[in-house]
């Protein structure tokens, strides 16, 4: 019979040592574990959602107004496998985007229809990737250009295409163009047993 190798990692493996501090036992580290304990997304941020067409994307909205631009997960894209991300969306490249100090000057000022990136698919299919919102072009995630299959490994957020920060003034209106995320699954709902589309956000833009 085979003898198994012995682990490497196992004199770094936790173990409990009972711990007594004025006079009180110390409760394990372990018992503080939670297995449903809420994901960044959930603790930082609110869902909202855009459509292009019948494709979604994903806006997750910080409460300092920070934008992430993401895919939503039921975008086509996703389940088709993707093959590249390309910034340089033919009139100008938003990975040259430059911004300075703590109020972002220099920023592409974009509209929730400019294009951030495109987006490819293994099959040959291409996606535009809209900016979903009004604002202020921040950051672009240039680690997608190197390695396109990011998108479909990382986390909820992890993934995202840019950060965009709108102006104080606009946030109401930008939350209202978008759509909720119980709107967004009443919509998808409706779209699956095939009744009337509620109101996109192309319509409400």
């Amino acid at each position: 019979m085979p003898v198994q190798p012995e682990d490497p990692l196992e004199p770094f493996y936790f173990e409990q040592e009972e711990q007594e501090i004025c006079g009180k036992l110390v409760t394990p580290i372990t018992d503080g574990f939670q297995e449903d304990y809420p994901s960044v997304v959930d603790r930082f941020f609110t869902r909202y959602y855009y459509f292009k067409g019948d494709v979604p994307y994903q806006v997750l909205y910080h409460s300092n107004r920070i934008c992430l631009i993401c895919l939503a997960p039921e975008h086509p894209a996703l389940g088709q496998g993707i093959s590249s991300v390309n910034f340089d969306i033919g009139n100008v490249d938003r990975s040259q985007n430059v911004v300075k100090g703590k109020g972002k000057k220099g920023g592409m000022i974009l509209q929730a229809e400019s294009t951030l990136a495109l987006v490819t698919t293994v099959n040959g299919e291409s996606y535009k990737v809209p900016s979903c919102i009004r604002g202020k072009l921040v950051e672009v995630n240039t680690s997608l250009v190197e390695e396109p299959k990011l998108l479909e490994q990382l986390p909820e957020g992890a993934g995202y295409f840019a950060i965009l920060l709108p102006k104080i003034e606009n946030c109401d209106a930008i939350k209202a163009s978008l759509l909720t995320q119980e709107q967004y699954e009443e919509r998808l709902k409706t779209k699956k047993e095939g009744l009337p589309q509620i109101e996109s956000t192309e319509d409400k833009t």
